[in-house]
């Protein structure tokens, strides 16, 4: 019971804090927080099935992400009709060639015992397929990038909303997964993180400089959304009665007809933008919550209590006949696709494809820091974890404004020490992060809400 109440405390002083952004600041930040926060959470959901129930460190979770806002642009942008006649059919013969390579590969490692001579042939077949798909669709790639480069300059996507994106970035995420791990998990833990967090930058390599694929740097906009526009949105009648509604009694205390109709259309404009918001927190907020009960009735299945087992024994759990080698594979593809999720959950919410924000060596450790803090190997911990070190990541810089402009109350707007403070605002975000850290870490070692082992 007391660790019930530890899980409601803790959620109860995130969510009013999140709410005191909204009296203090704004509703839009706050909601803007709160559905970053849920973006946040999924991803080290993700992380936790991977480090939390097997122990697998995975350094190559943007990676994922990036190929879950692939999958939102393949998925939800029209298809260019005259990238396609320039250059489409290639493309598709280049593709083919890859899986054609790829049979041919494990048809050679299927039929042939393992020898120099094998070896050879597989280089060379890799080799030689290289130099086909080069040859067959340099000339294609570039027929495409040229075809109005300014706005398009790739073959678009499949037209279709851009929820199906989600289940596909999952999927995309979990094919780079099943490949990795085939060929990394073997490795040490040491090297399992060095060559995840390598495969992720040449994953984000190739989403940034396959112009044709993606726009690479050049960035993917006007994505289809889930949600109402906010421009159309401030046309409804019905919204904005909606909002007149609710600030019918701001409205009542002006008198003028004209300042009346200004100030309503002022709040109508804020109001698009806070019930877009509205609509993607309940969109997330389901993804989380189903995520959550399939999470949580895993972790207490007999899978879930094997899964620890193998974390906290490996060879104990390898001479009781249970398969390491598969179940870490399954796992490791588990947490990649719910990461995969995320990443196209929030290209969903931004609008935008942007390949050159993807950043490993940056956001993988935040993501990592989130799982550690909230408390790996807790469902709940993990989800904390994401509001806690996501709200401090974006708060950062307000709350060290407002307590510098405290401390310095006394001294002039010119003194030398408040303005180098002031300017310094933006740094207090890694201060605070570390301090953070480093308090968590002595004062509760296994994170705000610790795993908790309990047999059902």
């Amino acid at each position: 019971m007391r660790n019930h109440l530890n899980v409601i405390l803790a959620y109860a002083v995130m969510l009013g804090l999140i709410i005191l952004v909204g009296i203090f600041q704004s509703w839009n930040v706050a909601l803007s927080i709160f559905n970053m926060c849920l973006i946040s959470a999924v991803m080290t959901m993700g992380a936790n099935i991977q480090w939390g129930y097997a122990g697998l460190i995975n350094f190559g979770l943007m990676g994922y992400a990036a190929l879950g806002g692939l999958a939102a642009v393949l998925i939800s942008v029209d298809p260019v009709q005259e990238a396609w006649v320039a250059g489409g059919f290639n493309i598709l013969m280049s593709l083919w060639l890859i899986v054609a390579m790829v049979f041919i590969v494990r048809f050679v490692l299927k039929h042939f015992e393992k020898s120099k001579f094998r070896t050879y042939g597989i280089v060379a077949i890799i080799i030689s397929g290289i130099i086909i798909i080069k040859i067959t669709s340099q000339s294609s790639i570039e027929a495409i990038e040229n075809v109005n480069p300014a706005t398009t300059g790739f073959l678009g996507g499949l037209g279709l909303p851009i929820m199906f994106s989600w289940v596909v970035g999952a999927f995309f995420a979990a094919g780079l997964a099943f490949i990795v791990g085939k060929v990394a998990l073997g490795l040490r833990a040491d090297y399992l993180a060095i060559a995840t967090l390598l495969i992720s930058e040449i994953v984000i390599a190739i989403i940034k400089h396959e112009d044709w694929l993606t726009r690479g740097v050049k960035n993917v906009i006007g994505l289809k959304r889930p949600a109402p526009y906010e421009v159309e949105l401030q046309t409804k009648e019905w919204f904005i009665n909606l909002v007149a509604k609710f600030n019918s009694s701001k409205l009542d205390l002006i008198s003028s007809i004209t300042d009346k109709q200004a100030a309503l259309n002022q709040l109508v404009i804020e109001g698009s933008s806070v019930f877009v918001k509205l609509c993607y927190s309940g969109l997330f907020l389901i993804v989380v919550i189903i995520l959550l009960i399939f999470t949580q009735k895993a972790l207490y299945s007999p899978w879930g209590r094997m899964m620890r087992a193998i974390r906290d024994n490996e060879e104990a759990a390898n001479a009781m006949g249970k398969n390491v080698v598969k179940q870490h594979l399954l796992i490791f593809i588990l947490g990649s696709a719910i990461v995969g999720l995320a990443g196209a959950m929030l290209v969903t919410q931004d609008g935008l494809f942007t390949p050159g924000s993807y950043q490993p060596m940056r956001y993988t450790f935040l993501i990592w820091v989130m799982v550690i803090v909230g408390g790996s190997g807790n469902n709940f911990g993990a989800i904390l974890g994401g509001f806690v070190v996501w709200f401090l990541w974006i708060e950062a810089a307000p709350i060290a404004l407002f307590l510098i402009n405290i401390f310095t109350f006394g001294l002039a707007d010119t003194h030398v020490l408040k303005l180098h403070l002031i300017e310094s605002v933006p740094y207090f975000r890694y201060l605070m992060m570390g301090m953070g850290l480093l308090l968590i870490m002595r004062y509760r070692p296994k994170g705000i809400l610790p795993e908790k082992i309990e047999i059902k």
